[in-house]
């Protein structure tokens, strides 16, 4: 029989598989460095305040140095029946340094512990991800300068709408990852809180000094309430959200490069690297890793949702209920972090095919729009312009050719007003350049958000 930390109000003992259910160790045991690196912090601060010797302390530091080392070997067993990571390394502690250990537990509890700990993965995985959508941003900045003429449509509805610059597409996304980023730095001053030294739900007895703990762990604040710093998860609720929305946008581009690469459009060509073939078709390239992003969104929208739907009912303060808020974290981040690098890869490994989008911009009516601001432009009603204009098109659509293929004649008969200037009016490249508005597709207009993009990373 195994000695529980807690056993003392117990007579009886667990069953195998009863035990195996209750237990954390599986998946908590990632935590390790930063529940020895909370743990020295808290021995310190012991002996600083007097509560244990300076001899214990060293005893105590030393041997959990020790068990760094004997888990980075592999020579610790982690044990169900000891629950979690803490109960772990307290037992390994013991089984090394004897009955001292056991002092360090002196004013903590797994409560305050647990929270400490995944406020420092969360924090360092926080940083992290900014640091790969900074990543992902740059790469974004470099295809949209080296393509910054090429011109492609843009599409409303999943139809073609204008012409617009390829870079003006791309950046619309470096913009998308910036609020991500900005969200992130904003979620990091409610996840930098030291919860240590609320005990289990009221504090300690103890003279403790919780801000020597709070320096000693990096923490620029520290919990107020120590009900609220044992019970808080809300800064989990917001990383989970603010990663949900990192997936979402790329979900979303993921699901262009997908078209962008098929046969239908042919608009970009994606590296050997991040594509894969077909077991049965010999000719196939499958954009697999855009589809993959596509689809872990779910997992992260999943871990998000089950997250909310474990607080919403919970009363103050700890309950084992929040064991559960550890997996689907720590998926949602090797998820996101993944597909970042995943996504920086493919992008900056991408080939714009820039034939194939001239031949496209040509062979569609995406100027519409131009040649009726061209009538408005001479004094038409915008309404009687745009009718004009739409006859025009469906009398193309009958004739099988495009505004451009029209005579001057039968620009006239359409509208009197139309001069032979309209030819030049119509080709892509002025439409583009005539979007001259803040945030418009004219190519000066895009060097100048490229250039805002480029001081904000």
């Amino acid at each position: 029989m195994t000695k529980k930390a807690w056993g003392g109000r117990f007579s009886g003992e667990a069953l195998d598989w009863v035990e195996e259910f209750n237990a954390s160790i599986h998946f908590d045991k990632v935590l390790l460095d930063l529940d020895i690196k909370g743990s020295i912090a808290h021995a310190d601060m012991l002996a600083e305040c007097g509560i244990i010797t300076q001899e214990d302390r060293k005893i105590i530091v030393d041997g959990l140095h020790k068990v760094k080392e004997e888990a980075d070997k592999g020579n610790i067993d982690w044990d169900v029946t000891h629950e979690d990571i803490h109960m772990n390394i307290e037992h390994a502690l013991t089984e090394i340094v004897g009955p001292v250990g056991g002092k360090l537990h002196t004013g903590r509890s797994r409560n305050d512990q647990i929270a400490t700990d995944m406020h420092l993965y969360v924090k360092a995985q926080v940083e992290e991800i900014i640091q790969s959508i900074e990543a992902l941003q740059k790469t974004i900045i470099k295809i949209a300068e080296e393509n910054l003429h090429v011109i492609m449509p843009g599409y409303t509805h999943l139809q073609r709408a204008q012409p617009i610059l390829f870079s003006h597409h791309m950046m619309a996304y470096f913009w998308m990852f910036n609020r991500d980023r900005a969200r992130m730095q904003d979620a990091l001053k409610r996840i930098d809180v030291s919860p240590l030294g609320a005990g289990a739900i009221s504090g300690t007895t103890f003279n403790i000094d919780r801000e020597m703990t709070q320096d000693a762990l990096g923490f620029s604040d520290l919990y107020h309430n120590s009900m609220d710093a044992v019970s808080d998860r809300d800064y989990i609720i917001e990383t989970l959200s603010n990663i949900n929305l990192v997936m979402i946008h790329m979900s979303r581009i993921s699901e262009e490069i997908i078209f962008w690469m098929s046969e239908e459009a042919k608009f970009v060509t994606l590296s050997d690297t991040f594509t894969t073939g077909s077991s049965m078709m010999p000719q196939k390239k499958n954009p697999d890793m855009a589809e993959l992003i596509r689809g872990k969104t779910g997992r992260t929208t999943g871990a998000l949702m089950s997250m909310l739907m474990l607080v919403k009912g919970l009363p103050l303060t700890y309950n084992k209920d929040m064991q559960e808020d550890k997996e689907g974290l720590f998926d949602a981040v090797t998820t996101v972090r993944g597909a970042l690098k995943i996504m920086n890869g493919m992008i900056d490994t991408m080939t714009v095919n820039e034939e194939r989008l001239e031949q496209t911009i040509n062979e569609d009516f995406s100027n519409a729009t131009e040649l009726a601001d061209y009538l408005v432009e001479k004094d038409v009603p915008f309404r009687e312009a745009h009718e004009v204009v739409g006859k025009l098109v469906l009398k193309c659509i009958n004739s099988n050719q495009y505004l451009k293929d029209l005579t001057i004649e039968e620009f006239k008969e359409a509208n009197s007003l139309i001069e032979a200037d309209i030819y030049d009016v119509l080709s892509p490249q002025t439409v583009v350049d005539r979007r001259v508005s803040y945030g418009g597709t004219a190519t000066e207009a895009v060097k100048q958000q490229i250039e805002l993009a480029k001081t904000l990373i």
